[in-house]
């Protein structure tokens, strides 16, 4: 039986293990990523390389370390480097004398399944028609529940309830073996978190949306708990970006990709690579929408959201929307974070609020009031 790992993103562990769990081969679940996995990856990287493959690279060490012998790693196509991450880790790897087998996921079904089936060996159509099932069953449970998390933070009555629901959430969903159960999880820890509700902790309700390289936007340990800081401060958070909507358009079952080049048509026509017309497309997208803020998110050196970066003002101005891109590398702090975050959001209350009074002034005047 294989030993197969696999990187950290966000909790794509739950259904990436029970897919391999389904398969008859031994899931091996590298560390929780923390400092020492980021200090591997960097001393072991090339000095520019992307946070992610850093980070990646140092999931891999620690699961060799445990004891894998083979690693599942994602792959691309297009400008974004991400396309080259399993084979410059597979060269960093080997020179440090691990002996494992490395399976590149493609943007190639075929290809895919065929190197799958080297991996797995034979197993009957059935068995992995429903380890499929079973993974992408857990996939769209995880995302519809964490979707309520982010909007749920913004008006606990009990600070970091909604956090420790969901904890409880991933605990029971990693357990799980059978589509009844999810569907129980997903209805029960629904209505848990819809029961935490009470006033908006900034008294008007701010939205913003997050949006940028998918790396830094699902995994929080590299985006330094962004998302629950914002909800700390009472934001509402907003993203289309997650596992099941990447997965959806990769199967090419899903239009959204579409509502996105087109919504960025007036001010990118061209694909650059990872999700930087993503960018684009999506704040055009949240301003008309009537969000109050955007925030983009993205590795040091990243081409694709350098480029989108650039235009982001553009759009901004544009489209009425305010703006925040934050870059992340190994030195990020929170500390710098925490205050930029701060007074990011105090901006969009202040204006929030000028623009409430301002509506009701003009229903008094209206009414004669």
């Amino acid at each position: 039986m294989r030993k197969i790992t696999f990187p950290h993103m966000g909790e794509l562990r739950i259904p990436v293990k029970a897919l391999i769990q389904e398969l008859g081969q031994e899931a091996l679940e590298p560390p929780k990523i923390s400092k020492k996995t980021l200090d591997l990856g960097v001393q072991y990287s090339p000095e520019f390389a992307c946070l992610p493959l850093k980070i990646n690279l140092g999931n891999f060490i620690e699961a060799l370390e445990m004891g894998a012998d083979t690693i599942i790693m994602g792959g691309g196509c297009g400008p974004c480097r991400f396309g080259f991450y399993g084979e410059v880790q597979q060269e960093l790897l080997r020179e440090m004398g691990y002996q494992f087998e490395m399976l590149v996921l493609e943007p190639d079904l075929l290809e895919d399944y065929r190197r799958l089936k080297q991996v797995f060996g034979r197993v009957n159509c059935r068995k992995i028609a429903r380890a499929i099932y079973l993974a992408i069953k857990k996939l769209r449970a995880l995302d519809s529940i964490y979707k309520m998390v982010l909007s749920g933070r913004a008006s606990e009555k009990v600070e970091g309830e909604v956090d420790r629901l969901y904890d409880h959430f991933l605990e029971q969903l990693d357990l799980a073996t059978e589509r009844a159960r999810i569907n129980q999880l997903h209805k029960e820890y629904s209505n848990l978190i819809k029961a935490t509700a009470g006033p908006l902790k900034k008294g008007v309700e701010i939205n913003i949306g997050v949006l940028g390289e998918i790396y830094l936007i699902i995994e929080s340990f590299v985006n330094l708990n962004i998302e629950k800081k914002l909800g700390q401060l009472g934001v509402i958070v907003r993203r289309e970006i997650n596992m099941s909507s990447w997965l959806a358009h990769f199967l090419h079952l899903s239009n959204e990709m579409k509502l996105i080049e087109k919504a960025a048509r007036g001010y990118l026509r061209n694909f650059i690579g990872g999700h930087g017309l993503d960018t684009i497309g999506n704040t055009v997208r949240y301003a008309r929408k009537g969000y109050d803020g955007i925030i983009q998110v993205a590795p040091f050196t990243c081409m694709p959201e350098i480029i989108a970066q650039t235009i982001l003002p553009a759009v901004s101005v544009r489209e009425g929307i305010p703006v925040l891109s934050l870059i992340f590398d190994e030195h990020t702090a929170d500390a710098g974070l925490n205050t930029r975050l701060e007074a990011f959001v105090d901006l969009l209350t202040r204006k929030k609020r000028k623009q409430l009074e301002g509506s009701i002034y003009h229903e008094q005047v209206l009414s004669g009031g």
